[in-house]
C-alpha cells in the first residue's frame, strides 16, 4: 500500500588531499569540450586537468 521510504544518500567521505595522487572520477562535459581537447591527441586528460587547476588557483 504505502512505497518504501527512500534511503538519504550518504555523505561524501572527506580525506585529506594526497600530494600528485590522481582520482578516477566520472565526469560529464559537453562533446565539442571534449572534442576541444582530444584534437591533440593523447594527454587529453591531463590538459583538461592543468586548466582546472589554474582555474582553481586564480579563484584564490
Amino acid at each position: 500500500m504505502f512505497k518504501p521510504a527512500k534511503k538519504k544518500p550518504e555523505q561524501a567521505v572527506e580525506r585529506p588531499a594526497l600530494p600528485n595522487t590522481k582520482e578516477l572520477v566520472s565526469l560529464k562535459i559537453d562533446s565539442d569540450v571534449l572534442a576541444f581537447f582530444q584534437e591533440d591527441g593523447p594527454g587529453w586528460q591531463d590538459r583538461i586537468n592543468d586548466i582546472l587547476r589554474a582555474a582553481m588557483k586564480n579563484r584564490l
